[in-house]
């Protein structure tokens, strides 16, 4: 099942998810306003959202998806209003992303990080446009392409794993007196400014 391919797109892969993105921004942000676990739930809800997204690149679904103009936008005007929502509520102090919110449970974390990938036609373009590049027409297809997703999914958890930790590190520094009042409305305006980031790297 490994081809000479296999190592170049692992490459490829650790070089992308090193590279800044919304999925990044999310984690290190839930991990610095509301801690570790929190930071580790996302990161299982991200890393299921983009398997979901893998699994049906594999079947073709992904590949409709960016066929269709009026799917993919879409996917990308929830997802940007999702990232809004939660952005209103944290700058309330009612939102789940407030250090308010901490203790309640982290089901909602993994729900969090599951949709916005979910949302996120940037995530399926992956599989669609980049991945296939990788693949071995003379071998079977169905295979490879599950091993190089599989595979991109592990990378991409790995690196935002570590980027949860570091940033719940942080987190006890910033529920200090007025530090979580402040968090919480800069978390706000962050989350906010993820969303129109999310918008510009999904443009067409």
């Amino acid at each position: 099942m490994f081809t000479s391919n296999f190592l170049p797109f692992l490459l490829t892969a650790i070089l992308i998810e090193l590279t800044p993105g919304p999925n990044m921004a999310w984690i290190a942000l839930t991990g610095a306003s509301v801690g570790k676990r929190a930071a580790l739930a996302a990161t299982a809800g991200i890393a299921l959202g983009l398997a979901v997204v893998g699994m049906a690149a594999a079947f073709g679904l992904a590949e409709l998806a960016q066929a269709s103009p009026y799917l993919f936008a879409l996917l990308r005007y929830a997802g940007a209003a999702y990232l809004l929502w939660l952005a209103w509520k944290a700058w309330q102090g009612k939102g789940d992303v407030s250090p308010e919110h901490a203790h309640n449970g982290n089901v909602r974390w993994f729900r969090h990080g599951l949709l916005l990938n979910l949302l996120n036609p940037k995530a399926a373009l992956f599989f669609v446009a980049i991945l296939p590049n990788y693949v071995d027409a003379s071998a079977p297809v169905m295979p490879q392409t599950l091993l190089l997703s599989a595979t991109y999914v592990a990378v991409a958890t790995l690196v935002h794993l570590i980027l949860a930790l570091l940033a719940g590190q942080a987190h006890g520094w910033f529920q200090r007196g007025r530090n979580a009042i402040i968090l919480r409305k800069i978390c706000a305006l962050l989350i906010a400014a993820v969303a129109f980031w999310f918008l510009a790297s999904t443009a067409r």
